[in-house]
This record gives structure tokens, sequence and C-alpha cells, in this order.
């Protein structure tokens, strides 16, 4: 991408993004679990015709997407026809890996924003992976699905509570998958946590805690770029929770979320915003564009949403002040608790300690509970990497599901729910920490929804 072109993007994305903060401020005032009427068929439980082959298109290969391009290379059954991404060094980088991991050279677009259009038109993609700037996810989602291709978004799945209605209604109408990748799902800890779960090791449950802690005032230096380029720009247009999903998916999964609980309505709050104008004034010029922007963003934003059977998860945000990382991945019932970061347990009936004390040591706990997944593809994850293994054991999943014709593990309703904690934390810390209603995407169909399986 050109200079002027990378800077006129930059542009629409803060104006989006402005627009997309605005959206939800006013959807959420008007009524934020206003229920559409449906235009098509439930997709809870959808399952496609069985594949032979996979055959993948990627939306955004940068940061994040060229990882997706390697691990497909290595999936028995898929295969890489076409790439699209705006800066033709990471196009070209894409072809290369495919080409050198044995795969024909894909077709190439990226020639205007718009690109990835022309390559929907191909009739040789059977999904699209979608790994580019937020406010592109719900069009290039959107524009997917009508073109009769399998959507799968980086997260979140959205930016607006009229955005992820769209995308529930335009998956419905299409009768096409859209899944949110949330990665963090298929981690070993998050995986045998839910085998816990399953297994009422924990009696019956009562509350989670999930977060993205993960200090990234780093990615401020990076102004024509790589993720920071655009992503600190909600720093200055957004005050919430902008990253909600990599802590609250596991937990929600653990609860059994849209399939026998849902989500009722959230509270959120924030903290003052200082850190990132403190780091812009020690580590640039007085005159940089870092020292020109208007940080609104709290620090730590700590959200609570409250379940239809009255569970409570703690969500909470912080990508700004000096600490380690953790996502909590914590889940407390009658006989006990598991966290994680590090991994610890307590359990008043079945533990080796009581329950006054944390249990540190997980060798035992992996050997009696490890997930069926992680045992029969967790060296190959590991193998393979990508954040310890999750993101490869994650495309492999998908494409077993599809090849398999089985439903995938997530789909639409789970990245709508999970992603609109984005806007309606916005909403809420607006509006002096009032709960905010969570719309029912599954329009009902929560009460019927089977949990997800132990799959091996």
């Amino acid at each position: 991408m050109s200079k002027l072109n990378r800077r006129s993007f930059l542009k629409a994305t803060m104006a989006t993004a402005a627009l997309g903060a605005m959206t939800a401020c006013s959807s959420s005032q008007a009524g934020g679990a206003y229920t559409p009427a449906a235009k098509g068929k439930s997709v809870m439980g959808l399952v496609a015709p069985k594949m032979e082959t996979v055959r993948v298109g990627l939306i955004g290969v940068g940061e994040r997407g060229v990882g997706f391009v390697r691990h497909f290379c290595h999936i028995d059954g898929a295969v890489v026809t076409a790439v699209c991404d705006t800066d033709p060094i990471v196009l070209e980088r894409a072809a290369g890996i495919v080409t050198s991991l044995g795969g024909e050279k894909p077709a190439l677009y990226g020639e205007h924003p718009y690109a990835y259009r022309d390559m929907l038109a191909r009739d040789d993609i059977d999904i699209v992976i979608i790994s580019t700037p937020w406010e592109w996810h719900h069009p290039m989602a959107k524009d997917s699905m009508l073109a009769g291709k399998h959507a799968f978004v980086e997260v979140p799945l959205a930016l607006t509570v009229a955005e992820m209605w769209d995308l529930v209604d335009t998956a419905e109408k299409t009768q096409r998958n859209c899944m949110m990748m949330e990665n963090v799902n298929y981690g070993r800890d998050e995986l045998m946590v839910l085998n816990m779960v399953r297994q009422g090791l924990f009696g019956e449950l009562l509350h989670g805690e999930a977060a993205y802690i993960h200090e990234l005032r780093w990615q401020m230096k990076q102004m024509d770029r790589k993720t920071g380029s655009w992503r600190t720009h909600y720093h200055t247009t957004h005050n919430g929770n902008i990253y909600p999903t990599h802590g609250l998916g596991p937990v929600s999964q653990y609860m059994n979320i849209n399939r026998g609980d849902r989500f009722d309505y959230l509270t959120s709050m924030s903290s003052p915003a200082l850190g990132r104008a403190a780091y812009a004034k020690r580590e640039f010029p007085a005159d940089h564009p870092r020292n020109q922007l208007n940080f609104v963003h709290g620090d730590i934003n700590t959200s609570i949403i409250k379940t239809v059977k009255g569970r409570t998860i703690m969500v909470q945000h912080d990508t700004t002040t000096p600490r380690p990382y953790s996502r909590h991945n914590l889940i407390q019932g009658t006989n006990g608790v598991f966290a994680g970061f590090p991994n610890r347990i307590a359990l008043e009936t079945g533990g080796r300690l009581d329950f006054h004390h944390w249990d540190y040591e997980m060798e035992d706990w992996y050997q009696k509970y490890d997930h069926p997944l992680w045992t029969r593809m967790g060296k190959e994850a590991e193998k393979q990497g990508g954040h310890g293994g999750m993101d490869f054991l994650m495309c492999w999943r998908m494409i077993y599901c599809l090849r398999n014709g089985e439903p995938l593990d997530q789909d639409v309703y789970d990245g709508a729910a999970w992603s609109v904690i984005l806007p309606l934390s916005v909403a809420s810390v607006a509006d002096r920490g009032n709960s905010k209603d969570i719309p029912d995407f599954t329009r009902g169909a929560w009460q019927s929804g089977q949990p997800l399986g132990i799959v091996s």
C-alpha cells in the first residue's frame, strides 16, 4: 500500500471507529436488547455439506493473517487458493509461504481496499479467513456470506449492536457459517477446564472471571504499518472494554452461554485514562503525532455480566498498565474453583488439598482431565505453533468439522454475544455505569441449544 493510500486508509479507520462508538451509544440508548424479526432460519447447530477439500481464501495476511496461511498449508484437506491484502509486501510473502510448503501459488488481490470483493467472486473458495482491522470485519464477513462462502472472522466479530444483528441475519438468510475465531477456546488449559466442568468437578457454576490484561503501549510506536498503526486510535474514540473475547469466550463455554443460559445485562466502569498519554510524553517528541492524540479509553475497564440464570462474570481489559499478562480464566462452582495465571485449583471434595489452599501442581490434573481433542492433536498443535498451539488447533478443528459434516464449535450467536460487550460497555461507561441489556441474538433458541460436547 502506498503512503498516500495507507494515510487515507488510516483516516477512514479513525472516522469509522468514531462512528462506531456513536452508533453503539445511540443504539443502546434506544434499547440495546431490541430483537428484530428473523430474516431466515436459525443456524444454531448448522451443518454444511461435507467437503472433501476445503478451499481457503484469506483477507488480510499481515501480523495475524500470515500465521493462518502457514496453518492451513499444514492441514490435510485444506488448500489456499486466493489471498487478498492491500500491502504488496505481505501479499507476496503469503504467496511465497504457500509455494514453499508445496502448494500452488494462490491468486493474489489487493489493488484497492475493496479488491477482496473481486476475490469473493471466485468459485474456488469455500471459506474466507478475515484478519483485518476491526472496522472491516462486519462488511467483509457479510460480503463473504452473500457470495456463498463461509466466513471466519478474527476478534471481535463486529463493532456495533446493529452490525452484529446484521451478521446474524445474513448468516440465517444465507445459511452460511459465520464464526468468530476465538483461538483461546482451543488452549490446553481452557480445554481441560471445559472437560472438568462437563464432568461436574466444580459443582453447580456460580461465577466466572475473564480478562485481557496485556501491556501493549509499545504498539504506539507502529505508525505506518502493523497493528499499532490502527489499533492505537481506538483508545481515542472508545471508553469501555474494546477487546473482551479472549477471556470471555472460554468462560462462556464453561457456562453454556447460548446453550442453556445467556447473557442478560451488564454494567461497566473505567479507570482514568492516564497511561498512554504519559507513555507518549515519555517516548515521543512533543510535536509527535502520538502526543497530539486525546486518549479517552480508561487504562483499566471492569464490566460485570449477569446471566439469565443469575450467574455473574467479571470481564476486565487493560493493555496500558505495567503488569503481568493475564486472562484470569476463573470459574467458581459450589464445589470449588479453578483460576489461571498461574494455574491453580481448590476443591471441597475431590482435591488433593483442602479448599483453603491452592493446588498449583497441574500435572496430575492434566493427566486426568486433558481434553480428548488436545490428547489427540496437542503435540502437532505445539509443533505448528500459534500462541502455544491454540491457533493451529482451532484451524484444524474448523477444517475437520467442514470435512466431516459436523457443526462448528462456535457460531455467529457466540461471536455476537461475546463481542457485543464492546459497544455495550462503552454505552454503560458513558451512562455512569448504568446497566445495559444484552441482546438475545439466538432469538430464544438458547433455551434448547445443546451444550458444547467433549469431542475427540
